[in-house]
């Protein structure tokens, strides 16, 4: 098996020796070159063919994002980025998801010998991630998209035997999974059952992701908090360091936060957010496995459908990583596999009705 060949642009020195002190001994990666900018990069990538780039955002003479909306239109490259969690640095990073990145990584930060062996561990798994995807798909699904977008001009109308109040839509995604979580919220209308969503990303993030969704759709779309209950319109994103579970109280559902060690090594796990959603809904939910590396959410996702709940595989031809949702298809958890596109629709069509508005 050849190396996955790792080109490391930013504009620290001492980052791009760090990041390579780390990757040097990984057995499946090989890091073939380093840039100090864009324009050192672009020679870099025409000489040295590399298969994933690790990407600073904020660099002297063209920034990271500037430099990826380039890449992305003239020749699509796997892009991570490398950001800060906080503030400008979160924000930007979502922007990159938006504009093709796979796979979004905090700067360096570690201090002891164990935190050094899991950002190691997360780096090496998102390289391996990010050379499986397909970056490419973005502007044909893009498309495919903008063609059933939702425009708000029908009214929507939940069946009467769909009660918000004891009804929950869980979605659980991770390589690829931003712009794939995006895509369907954006296409749903706004007095749908509250939404619940896990998405493997860092601590710091989760906010800034919630943020940039709840203004591009019409559902209200927030980072979820714990204890707070679930309301019908919103869409709640499980914290990048927090378990998202659910649990009822005083005839209510509501939210909590776990703060316990990871599973299928990761924090939020979609298992735990599908299995808790199994638990405590039974035959009222729906479960949604989109793109992603690895098989989290698979063995939940079987548990929903065993307890009644409809649940719904992203196909193949759409995924950016095609992981989660195979593990899931070929463990039976998925009643029905549709390409991302038509998710969105056939949520509508299996919890109400719409109406054209006339003017």
């Amino acid at each position: 098996m050849n190396k996955i060949k790792v080109l490391i642009i930013d504009d620290s020195a001492l980052i791009r020796q760090t990041i390579t002190r780390i990757l040097q001994d990984s057995p499946d990666i090989q890091v073939v070159g380093t840039a100090y900018n864009p324009f050192n990069a672009v020679e870099k990538i025409d000489l040295l063919k590399p298969d994933v780039l690790l990407l600073d955002i904020q660099m002297p003479d063209m920034d990271g994002l500037t430099f990826l909306q380039k890449l992305m239109e003239q020749h699509p490259l796997p892009v991570i980025i490398f950001s800060s969690f906080v503030g400008q640095g979160s924000y930007n990073a979502i922007k990159a998801l938006e504009l093709g990145a796979v796979e979004v990584i905090e700067k360096p930060r570690f201090t002891t010998f164990d935190e050094l062996t899991k950002y190691k561990q997360h780096l090496n798994e998102a390289i391996i991630a990010a050379s499986l995807s397909r970056p490419e798909l973005k502007k044909t699904i893009k498309k495919k998209l903008e063609l059933e977008k939702d425009q708000g001009k029908t009214l929507f109308t939940l069946y009467p035997h769909i009660d918000p109040e004891n009804y929950v839509i869980a979605i659980g995604a991770s390589t690829g999974g931003t712009e794939a979580i995006r895509a369907i919220l954006e296409n749903l209308p706004p007095n749908l059952p509250p939404i619940v969503i896990t998405q493997h990303m860092p601590a710091g993030f989760t906010r800034s992701f919630a943020n940039r969704l709840d203004a591009l759709a019409r559902l209200i779309v927030k980072e979820a908090e714990d204890n707070e209950p679930l309301r019908q319109g919103f869409a709640y994103i499980a914290r990048g360091d927090r378990h998202l579970t659910l649990y009822r109280h005083n005839n209510k559902f509501h939210i909590k936060l776990l703060d316990t060690p990871p599973v299928n090594r990761h924090k939020p796990s979609v298992d735990v957010l599908f299995n808790s959603v199994a638990d405590n809904f039974g035959k009222n939910a729906i479960g949604i496995i989109l793109t992603g590396m690895g098989g989290d959410g698979a063995q939940g996702l079987k548990k929903m459908k065993d307890k009644g709940a409809h649940t719904i595989a992203q196909n193949e031809n759409t995924c950016v990583v095609f992981g989660m949702p195979r593990v899931a298809i070929e463990l039976g958890a998925a009643d029905i596999i549709l390409p991302l596109y038509e998710i969105a629709p056939y949520l509508k069509n299996k919890l109400g009705t719409e109406k054209e508005l006339r003017h």
